[in-house]
């Protein structure tokens, strides 16, 4: 007998109608306490790459916690113009008040995004704060400027590149592209020229300095998962070691952080999808133990 049940609900953020699927547990000893709300990165809808959100919803509610996925608007079967991820702060909190509804007895929430999802997570509890957060999940965050792609590119592709003796083997026969070579070219000056740039305190902030200043003052329990085979992973490594408002971010003291080394960009490898599992799932439990004892002390 399946651990699990699910249910097919819309529900409305705004004008809007959006569609999610609930992963309930079908055998909990007691009502939970804790539910999960996974947050789609575009251009992506509910079931996610080689169905990695179906499966973590329907392994976290096997395990006692009621998991939403659903569509923002303009993706899936929601209604809408497709959004940026940087203006789904009204849709998160609509899932996270849909999630409530469908199960009472939830006291806290956990953000859990992947890519530009967790980038969103963040934006939203910068947008206001949710005292219902408890946790955020965060993998492979997106972080994307033109420099920092520039800056990714050079160091993790074109230097990796020229240390491979097929690149020289290729050159010397004529093979490497002159387009290549433009590239690799251009990418080196809009990286240098951005190292050169002063930064201007008087501009409105970036959506990475909101994402930075969010987990900076965010109170509750991270997760941090990154890929070791990602240029997304390592583009955001990079920008966080040169950019100072994400200093004290990596120093969070409740921060928890998880490498897998050979993992793409979506863990599309059987192995790595069940470590992003386990490593949510032992994390989960620490949170349900916490909010567990803050209740017991509040009796």
């Amino acid at each position: 007998m399946s651990g699990y049940i699910e249910l097919a609900q819309t529900f409305s953020s705004g004008a809007r109608i959006l569609v999610g699927i609930h992963s309930l547990p079908a055998h909990a000893a007691t009502a939970p306490t804790i539910g999960i709300v996974i947050i789609v990165g575009g251009p992506q809808y509910r079931a996610g790459s080689h169905r990695q959100f179906v499966l973590l919803a329907r392994t976290l509610a096997s395990a006692g916690y009621p998991v939403l996925r659903f569509d923002v608007a303009g993706m899936g079967d929601s209604d809408g113009d497709q959004q940026s991820f940087e203006t789904a702060t009204s849709d998160i909190r609509k899932a996270i008040d849909q999630l409530q509804l469908q199960t009472p007895s939830l006291t806290k929430i956990v953000l859990w995004g992947l890519c530009d999802g967790a980038s969103a997570a963040l934006l939203y509890l910068q947008n206001g704060k949710d005292s219902r957060v408890e946790g955020l999940c965060l993998l492979n965050p997106w972080v994307r400027s033109v420099e920092s792609l520039a800056r990714t590119q050079v160091k993790h592709y074109y230097l990796e590149r020229l240390q491979q003796r097929e690149f020289w083997s290729k050159l010397f026969r004529g093979k490497v592209a002159v387009e290549a070579a433009k590239g690799f070219l251009n990418n080196l000056s809009v990286a240098t020229q951005s190292k050169k740039k002063p930064a201007d305190s008087a501009n409105a902030k970036s959506y990475q300095q909101k994402m930075a200043l969010a987990w900076s003052q965010f109170e509750g329990q991270l997760l941090l998962i990154l890929s070791g085979n990602d240029y997304t992973a390592k583009e955001f490594l990079d920008y966080t070691k040169t950019h100072s408002e994400w200093a004290a971010a990596l120093q969070h003291p409740n921060l928890e952080r998880i490498d897998l080394a050979h993992a793409d960009h979506t863990f599309s490898n059987g192995s790595d999808r069940l470590a992003v599992e386990h490593q949510t799932l032992g994390w989960l439990h620490k949170i349900a133990a916490n909010v567990g004892n803050a209740i017991e002390l509040q009796q």
